[in-house]
């Protein structure tokens, strides 16, 4: 139910969740998986028993909506490998196909980089997808292998451009 071609990044609704509606989340799960990736899956799975629910302090998570859709979806966690209260975590990062390229995961990351700045000095990810890796990079990640299970970083001193 997908087929917009080029969206008007205006139509897109960037917000803050603290109950996910986990229907809203199902069809991205779903064509996660068609994709082969597992993550999305995992997001759902650790959303519903309560491992994860991003709400502990300085956590958020983020959707992305055209119209009433859910497009997007990442959120932000204290890094859990690593025992430093000011190094968070972007995780689970997913935008529809269909709704890539377009700046909707730079609109999600910046809304996450924006609220970790509040609480982190750092942010960091891992992926092994070489699209994503190029993504990151493209909105100011490093990736010198600073931290322990991350491919990428980021200092919270600077803006996205």
């Amino acid at each position: 139910s997908c087929s917009l071609g080029g969206i008007d990044l205006e139509n897109v609704v960037v917000k803050r969740v603290n109950d996910l509606n986990l229907n809203d989340i199902y069809p991205l799960v779903l064509e996660s998986e068609r994709e082969g990736f597992r993550f999305l899956r995992r997001f759902y799975d650790d959303y519903t028993s309560g491992t994860n629910r991003f709400d502990r302090e300085g956590e958020a998570l983020f959707v992305a909506q055209v119209s009433s859709q859910l497009v997007g979806i990442c959120g932000l966690n204290q890094d859990p490998y690593l025992r430093d209260s000011k190094v968070g975590r972007i995780r689970r990062l997913y935008v529809h196909p269909n709704f890539r390229k377009q700046g909707v995961g730079k609109l999600l990351v910046a809304n996450v980089v924006e609220e970790a700045k509040r609480t982190y000095k750092t942010l960091t990810l891992r992926t092994d997808n070489p699209i994503a890796d190029r993504f990151y990079k493209s909105i100011g990640f490093s990736t010198d292998h600073l931290y322990e299970n991350a491919t990428h970083f980021r200092p919270l001193d600077g803006d996205l451009d």
